[in-house]
């Protein structure tokens, strides 16, 4: 008797949908409607033009792997620019080492770079997003340098392309 009360309980709380976490993903930002951007594609295009990681963190906000971006430790003068068109979203003047594991940039390039309001994890971070295709790049977070933003551009490597100064 006991066991079939355990039973008939843990199928009720697997079962159950959470309501409030529903509402939450109602409110986070859908996929962007395409048409807002200068640069559209279709899913198909971007599949074909972007790698696995790349299509995974730009087109599906995905995060990768902290540490694992070969633009981490550049310390080379130059521009970073979307991986997918290419715009340019950061100086590389603005980079600093803020130890999370990804590249960190202090200041964005203006108007280069979109921000929304994202809570895909419960609770509300900023999401940026370059402001010409909308591939998701990272997020900001008030934790950064005192004396120039206070800003931290956390941004997945696998977004970016570096464009070495000439």
């Amino acid at each position: 008797m006991v066991k079939n009360i355990y039973f008939v309980l843990s199928l009720l709380l697997i079962s159950c949908q959470g309501i409030s976490q529903k509402t939450i993903e109602s409110n986070t930002n859908k996929d962007k409607d395409a048409s807002n951007y200068k640069v559209n594609k279709t899913d198909k295009e971007w599949r074909a033009e972007l790698t696995d990681m790349q299509y995974y963190v730009l087109r599906k906000a995905g995060t990768e792997i902290a540490g694992s971006s070969n633009l981490l430790d550049n310390k080379k003068e130059g521009t970073y620019a979307c991986a997918a068109c290419n715009t340019h979203l950061f100086k590389s003047t603005y980079k600093y080492d803020s130890g999370s594991g990804w590249p960190s940039f202090d200041r964005e390039i203006k108007n280069n770079v979109a921000f929304d309001v994202d809570y895909k994890i419960g609770y509300e971070r900023i999401e940026e997003h370059c402001a010409t295709c909308g591939g998701h790049l990272g997020h900001v977070f008030k934790d950064g340098p005192k004396e120039t933003t206070g800003k931290r551009h956390c941004v997945n490597g696998a977004a970016l392309t570096f464009i070495p100064k000439k």
